[in-house]
């Protein structure tokens, strides 16, 4: 790894009295990274949204169905992951890499923890590539164009960007459809977008107190609905089965059959679109 790779003009401290997104997410999963502020503002949200915690896991296991399908199926073997979030298990290298032990990934995210622990995410295979990029998706070129993300990536071959469970923190003044198709410019035909998005279409009550909750400790949280998030997509075709509920997004992929209610428990949308 070249000795800059950790080089960013974005904060570096780790504020832990402040709850981070991040964090959060570490806690619903069951991580230990994460602090009273992030654990309190998950129980608050966890007070509208009781099984908020199964919902971050079937958020995630779709990220597995996900790069498998794109490394098996479509026969990707790169990968830029952006709002990649604190390591854990089953991290888009580690599943993209035991499928094809040549795929590299690039990592991005600004969180200042999700950098103290980004060594956990260079962990390749030694035909394959991973790198972390310290910047923020509010700032497309800062990721793009970033030498990292450059000599790890051909981006004249397909890229599958995957994009779970991070435009939530965009609004709408944010233009978050500039900043998806900003990046998919970047890509050539044949590439693909991964994203997942909750939603207030299954419980609009509970959603608005976890959006409250949210914004009361000071992080934006914007829920879309399925017309909105299918917009997200736009320069793409979704692939089968569209855009639907998280757990029921190709779960055949799995070792168990999801029911329709089962599914719907899980208040995100998620699909995969391909770049024509």
């Amino acid at each position: 790894m070249p000795d800059n790779a950790f080089e960013t003009e974005l904060p570096t401290e780790i504020d832990t009295t402040i709850a981070h997104e991040a964090r959060v997410y570490d806690y619903w999963l069951g991580g230990k990274e994460n602090y009273p502020a992030d654990r309190a503002l998950g129980d608050a949200i966890a007070e509208h949204v009781p099984t908020i915690k199964t919902m971050a896991r079937a958020n995630r296991a779709f990220l597995s169905r996900a790069v498998r399908h794109l490394v098996a199926d479509a026969g990707i073997t790169q990968f830029l992951d952006i709002g990649t979030g604190i390591p854990t298990a089953g991290n888009t290298h580690e599943v993209a890499q035991q499928l094809d032990s040549n795929a590299r990934v690039v990592y991005v995210d600004k969180d200042p923890i999700v950098l103290a622990h980004a060594r956990a995410l260079m962990d390749s295979t030694p035909q394959g590539r991973t790198r972390f990029i310290h910047a923020d998706l509010h700032e497309p070129r800062s990721i793009l164009d970033h030498p990292d993300l450059i000599g790890t990536l051909d981006l004249s071959e397909p890229v599958a960007i995957m994009l779970v469970a991070i435009m939530m923190y965009f609004g709408d003044d944010d233009r978050p459809q500039d900043i998806v198709a900003a990046l998919l410019d970047a890509v050539p035909s044949g590439s693909y977008i991964v994203i997942t998005h909750p939603t207030a279409d299954f419980a609009p009550e509970a959603m608005a107190g976890v959006v409250g909750a949210a914004t009361a400790s000071g992080i934006e949280f914007h829920p879309r609905s399925k017309s909105d998030t299918s917009a997200l997509f736009s320069g793409t075709t979704l692939v089968d089965p569209g855009l639907v509920p998280v757990a029921s997004w190709r779960p055949d992929l799995t070792d168990r059959p999801v029911a329709v209610g089962e599914a719907e428990s899980a208040w995100y949308w998620a699909g995969i679109g391909r770049k024509p």
